[in-house]
């Protein structure tokens, strides 16, 4: 199922004046079908009713590195030739995709483990430098050195063109910002999304981190959307439908008032980054079954406002239509004989 990865946005035209086109995301992590498609153009809401409905926060909006191109031309952090690399290293393509749900053995669900356990780590050496008055660079540069130092590959680096080693997605960012000169300042919320590549393996995860002092509003959704994370991985296990996972967070969001992004799913993973099975973060029917040694993540992105997404000119980072804020936790998971382990 996963054969078919959006291609990345031939237009560079900004979203908000582009007529409405068919479009595809460059980083997804789901096939096309699990996507809106068509580019939508932004309805900011005022910046008295966002403070009214969504709390108090600074609203990020692209700046002229990104309205330049200077976003997607940064020079990376080298990685050392050593290190093992992923199949798209140099083409930013992945060369060989698989169909079906794959099985993993004792001897693959060993190397995943090892990744998801590296990416955990990466993933807390990262949250080490979030403050105000930090840069999502800088948060970047510290993911980046941690995983090369443990003989590893940041996943994203070249995935499609990526140009960093994580994606860090602040307030009103759904996914995939591209790391950037923007200062953190008090009051932000940053998702920062690790994926590594070691020995063969891709481990995932993300986590939503508060920057200094977050207002109710922005610290209730994030605790929201980790608890709602919490609440779809208690109903997993062999035999379940993976439909049970979207349907118990649509559920547990409807309750709390927060709407669920639908155009970025979870995924399975291992040898690849992005494999079948789709998982969807809202109610659904999908047929498929959970088995014991599939590994996949589950990664909710929750929103105060509309869920629906504007694409920013880099082709990469994708925003609430409406300036409310989005979070996202995500975990790796394996399907055991009387549930699911997380990896991550």
């Amino acid at each position: 199922m996963l054969n078919r990865l959006a291609q990345r946005a031939a237009s560079a035209t900004p979203p908000w004046a582009a007529a409405p086109r068919p479009h595809a995301s460059p980083l997804v992590k789901t096939p096309v079908r699990c996507m809106v498609l068509g580019r939508r153009a932004p309805r900011l809401l005022s910046a008295s009713e966002r403070l009214k409905r969504f709390g108090r926060y600074e609203l990020v909006l692209p700046g002229e590195a990104v309205l330049q191109g200077r976003t997607l031309r940064m020079s990376p952090l080298e990685v050392p030739e050593a290190i093992e690399r992923p199949d798209y290293d140099r083409s930013g393509m992945p060369v060989v995709t698989l169909d079906e749900i794959h099985i993993n053995t004792a001897a693959e669900i060993a190397g995943i483990r090892a990744a998801c356990g590296l990416a955990r780590k990466v993933l807390a050496a990262a949250a080490t430098v979030i403050a105000p008055g930090v840069s999502t660079i800088q948060v970047d540069e510290a993911a980046h050195r941690a995983i090369v130092a443990a003989g590893a590959y940041p996943s994203p680096l070249n995935y499609r063109g990526f140009p960093r080693a994580v994606c860090t997605s602040v307030n009103n960012v759904i996914c995939h910002g591209i790391p950037d000169e923007r200062l953190l300042v008090d009051g932000d919320i940053v998702n920062v999304d690790v994926t590594v590549y070691l020995n063969g393996f891709h481990g995932d995860t993300s986590a939503t981190f508060l920057v200094g002092n977050v207002d109710t509003a922005g610290r209730e959704l994030v605790e929201a959307t980790q608890e709602s994370l919490k609440t779809a991985l208690s109903v997993c296990g062999p035999g379940v439908p993976f439909s049970a996972i979207g349907n118990i967070i649509s559920e547990f969001a409807g309750k709390h008032g927060y709407q669920i992004n639908r155009d970025f799913c979870g995924h399975g993973i291992g040898r690849h980054f992005h494999q079948p099975p789709l998982v969807l973060h809202y109610a659904n029917s999908e047929p498929e079954t959970m088995e014991e040694g599939m590994t996949f993540t589950i990664e909710p992105i929750l929103c105060q406002g509309v869920a629906t997404y504007v694409k920013w000119p880099d082709g990469w980072t994708v925003v609430t239509q409406d300036g409310g804020r989005a979070a996202q936790f995500e975990h790796t998971v394996l399907v055991g004989p009387d549930g699911v382990e997380v990896l991550t």
